[in-house]
């Protein structure tokens, strides 16, 4: 069983989080997509909008709570309006 980890992040948080997380166990993959968002970021760079690190991680259900949290703390949020970061219910993979 898996779950997927998700943040939509400011983009400084991006590299850095792949950079942390490339061989951490229970990572079983990890991608990362730019974009631009207009609600969630203080620092905005384009007038009404910031940009992003749309991440994503697939993490085995042993690993999740902990891989969640390194994400959270990497990402600042517990000081920062920085992002959203999420988990999914586990399910299988194929």
């Amino acid at each position: 069983m898996n779950v997927e980890i998700g943040a939509l992040i400011q983009k400084d948080f991006g590299q850095k989080i792949l950079d942390a997380m490339h061989d951490f166990k229970g990572v079983q993959s990890i991608t990362l997509e730019s974009g631009r968002s207009s609600d969630l970021f203080e620092e905005k760079q384009f007038g009404e909008f910031g940009e992003a690190s749309i991440l994503s991680i697939i993490a085995e259900k042993d690993s999740k709570d902990k891989i969640f949290n390194a994400v959270y703390k990497l990402c600042e949020l517990h000081g920062k309006r920085s992002g959203i970061v999420y988990m999914t219910p586990e399910f299988l993979s194929s």
